[in-house]
């Protein structure tokens, strides 16, 4: 191909912007390398703002004995717990027991492991639950469930924890590129040559690497043989899970995690105050990942493990949103069921010696991505000389920098000091930028100063962050991945918001408005 050789040369080109892509990003321009990582979209556009947005074990993987992965993934709960107080917290989840799908000893046993085998812990452990005096829990389900089981996991702001990765990232030194694709990668000896191209603009430049990642998540195939022209030995499963937003169905902060009668699981988890998350579907999906969206199968399926469980019947009509992902799941040809493939990550590293390297990543899940990038720089460690050690482990993550790592003491102080920010949009702010909401809301010392009010709680100040800081471009970046406030904003509002980022950034309404 050709190319302007006036390139740009890095150690590291990492290709996709979700949560691995932005945590080996971190990672690495932590330990001093140049990194610069590019996004075909927004930031966390695709599978990592479509999860059930929980940092937990994985209980049921226990069934599949991935013992290794769930005692991974519990230890580094605590991790991320103290690195990112703000947008991670504990929830404790309910289980009803039916005894028609699982003997009790089976779930006694497995929650007694999962206590268990991840070393430290700060959440409460398992209890066993009665309906008739634990009302709290047993009020909401239907009254043949007598008897079930409280355990702790954690809540995290998906889409968020990849933002707050790519800020540090970009805080240390790294160039985070999204809305721009690698069109042409070659590999000339000892580094690799890509052509970048910016796609709001039309602008391309030349990069030169010393170790290209491939961290494209549904796409890391089509990136490997297509655009890198490589081989590569491991192979991807790509298997499409859904959720559906309705109205609260109970009260509470704890969550339910519903047995199927397909043997999988299915969560009903509290959402933005007046709403109650389910999910997730486990479907083979073939086609184009960009364009996603759950079927009416998956609706009625999702209604009826409820409604199972539920005194609150819910149906398609009860269904405010709804999203869906691909996940890029590693396949090794041994699970016929969607549900039982690992979720476990994979890596394939290419290059003979001499050669740049290729690293691919192959599945993973949003609580491993640390310990993922970690392992990743340990795979490129040879072709890196002197390679710092791992630090990720005990920084804070932007806004995460709380005395103690405790929400709670910060987010009082906060709101004491701004008696004129309604309580509802003070701890949103908090939650969502933690120590950073102190650069937010500024010098402002009232609601006027906050700017245009866009309503839901959403402020021009806010809004100006998010572009300034946060790379967002269009009202969805704002309203549905930088903050949930499209539950919230009326329809007015977001025409108000596109209007604002047109003018702000110079562009088209209808691309302000765009995903």
């Amino acid at each position: 191909m050709e190319m302007d050789r006036q390139d740009t040369a890095v150690d590291l080109l990492v290709i996709g912007g979700g949560i691995n892509g932005a945590g080996i990003a971190r990672d690495a321009a932590g330990r001093g390398l140049s990194v610069i990582l590019c996004e075909q979209a927004d930031l966390a556009s695709a599978t990592s703002s479509s999860s059930s947005k929980l940092i937990h074990g994985g209980l049921r993987y226990l069934e599949q004995y991935e013992f290794r992965l769930v005692r991974e993934a519990l230890a580094e709960r605590e991790v991320l717990l103290r690195i990112a107080p703000h947008i991670i917290w504990p929830m404790r989840f309910v289980l009803p027991h039916n005894r028609l799908l699982r003997p009790a000893w089976m779930i006694r046993l497995g929650l007694f492991l999962y206590d268990h085998i991840g070393g430290r812990r700060s959440l409460p452990g398992t209890r066993s639950l009665d309906f008739r005096t634990d009302r709290a829990e047993g009020a909401p389900l239907k009254p043949e469930l007598a008897r079930g089981f409280a355990y702790s996991d954690c809540w995290v702001e998906d889409s968020r924890l990849v933002v707050l990765n790519a800020m540090d990232a970009r805080a240390r030194g790294a160039e985070i590129l999204p809305r721009t694709r690698c069109v042409e990668a070659r590999r000339e000896g000892d580094r690799w040559t890509a052509r970048l191209k910016d796609l709001a603009t039309g602008a391309e430049r030349v990069v030169t690497a010393r170790i290209l990642v491939n961290a494209a998540g549904p796409w890391v195939e089509r990136f490997l043989h297509g655009i890198a022209g490589q081989k590569g030995s491991a192979h991807m499963r790509l298997v499409k899970g859904s959720h559906i937003v309705v109205p609260r169905l109970y009260e509470g902060d704890h969550a339910y995690i519903l047995q199927n009668t397909d043997r999988r699981v299915i969560f009903a988890i509290p959402y933005e105050h007046r709403f109650t998350l389910i999910g997730t579907t486990d479907i083979p999906f073939q086609g184009d990942a960009s364009d996603v969206r759950i079927d009416p199968e998956e609706t009625a399926y999702l209604c009826a493990a409820v409604n199972r469980y539920f005194r609150t019947e819910i149906g398609p009509q009860d269904v405010v949103r709804s999203y869906s992902g691909v996940r890029p799941l590693y396949d090794d040809d041994s699970a016929a069921n969607p549900s039982t493939v690992t979720r476990d990550y994979v890596f394939d590293l290419s290059g003979d010696a001499g050669e740049a390297p290729l690293l691919s990543i192959y599945g993973g899940k949003i609580t491993t991505y640390r310990r993922l990038a970690e392992h990743a720089m340990d795979k490129l460690a040879g072709f890196i000389p002197g390679l710092a050690p791992s630090w990720t482990a005990t920084a804070p993550l932007p806004g995460g920098d709380m005395p103690d790592a405790r929400f709670d003491p910060f987010a009082a102080a906060f709101k004491a000091r701004r008696p004129w920010l309604p309580a509802a949009v003070a701890q949103r702010l908090c939650r969502l930028y933690g120590t950073m909401a102190e650069e937010i809301v500024g010098a402002a010392a009232s609601l006027q100063d906050m700017g245009a009010d866009f309503g839901g709680g959403l402020y021009e100040r806010e809004a100006a962050w998010l572009v300034e800081r946060e790379w967002a471009r269009t009202a969805d970046d704002i309203l549905w991945r930088r903050t949930k406030l499209g539950l919230h904003v009326p329809a007015e509002g977001a025409e108000r918001l596109a209007d604002w980022l047109a003018q702000r950034l110079g562009g088209s309404k209808s691309l302000a408005q765009a995903s």
